[in-house]
């Protein structure tokens, strides 16, 4: 009998040796919180909070990380010591049971901020060459450390415009799609100071996730828009020439999925094929907290909580 129960135990062992488990589950929150979450911060951010604490994600990505504007108001805040965001992510991270923060992308107020139950730490921060090229709103690689497996993890928030960066005339800047191309020539360099710069990387686990202003190609079903749009050229230079997998596009085939309240796909989860597979689902939420409104009193055209829809990633890591 002991025989048995000796062959047995070992016969465990060296299953699970063989067959290691498939990983740990990891839950990542991707938003665009609007100017720092302008519609909560006079409620002390209690209903984001709650909503965070509610999703209980592993690490949080947010875009519009910064407060702009006062409580209520359209009235711009001037002075750093009257923002609440981005000094005090660390505080408000805690709130939701995040000890980890790092300001991943920032050259304007408009940063990309990562929180996570896990370490960060900063590879490169992006903001141009300092010559023909400017991030406007900045991007970052980060790393993040979950048990031993490394996640990069690039954040972007592309120039929003229909007229190029610092354009003398914004009509006939918008006329030429200029807007279109700034974006598109941020990206490139992005992804060359990215992803590109990493010869192995299509066999790491990277991301790539933000509000990229740009519609995809493979939403022209929805769309209609002509096949030479220069709106399309952001997501073509990604498809083209990364080795990224539009993670919605591949889950939700010729399911058009928006992340606007104004009905368009602008923000967007890439990740490499070795991470992608480790997707266990992917989701926009439209429905609780998260229900896009537009402000009722049309402060500066802002909704309630965002304009933008929350999307939550789950793998097993």
């Amino acid at each position: 009998m002991r025989k048995k129960l000796f062959v047995a135990v070992i016969a465990v062992i060296v299953s699970a040796l063989a067959f290691p488990a498939a990983g740990r589950d990891l839950k990542i929150l991707y938003w665009n919180i609007q100017n720092g979450m302008w519609s909560d911060q006079g409620n002390n951010y209690d209903n984001f909070v709650d909503f965070v604490k509610s999703e209980d994600p592993d690490i949080c990505v947010w875009c519009e990380a910064e407060s702009r504007y006062f409580t209520d108001s359209g009235d711009r805040i001037e002075n750093c010591e009257d923002a609440y965001l981005p000094w005090n992510w660390d505080i408000l991270a805690k709130r939701y049971g995040h000890n980890y923060v790092l300001v991943s992308g920032k050259r304007d107020t408009f940063p990309q901020v990562i929180t996570s139950k896990y370490p960060i730490r900063i590879v490169k921060r992006v903001n141009g060459n300092g010559d023909d090229v400017i991030v406007v709103h900045g991007a970052g690689v980060a790393q993040v450390e979950v048990g031993n497996k490394t996640l990069n993890i690039v954040t972007i928030h592309s120039w929003p415009y229909k007229y190029t960066y610092m354009a003398d005339d914004k009509k006939a800047s918008t006329e030429r799609k200029e807007g279109a191309m700034f974006r598109a020539k941020e990206m490139e360099y992005i992804c060359q100071q990215t992803i590109e710069s990493v010869p192995e990387a299509a066999s790491q686990f990277w991301m790539m996730l933000g509000d990229f202003n740009a519609r995809s190609r493979v939403d022209n079903h929805v769309y209609k828009m002509a096949e030479d749009d220069k709106d399309f050229l952001v997501h073509d230079y990604i498809r083209n020439n990364t080795p990224y997998i539009d993670i919605i596009e591949k889950l939700y085939p010729n399911d058009f999925q928006p992340t606007t309240l104004s009905g368009k796909r602008i923000d967007l989860v890439y990740m490499t094929e070795p991470l992608f597979k480790k997707v266990r689902s992917a989701e926009i939420i439209r429905s609780g907290f998260a229900k896009s409104v537009r402000d009722p009193r049309k402060i500066k055209g802002f909704c309630k909580p965002s304009d933008h829809y929350p999307i939550r990633v789950e793998l097993k890591f």
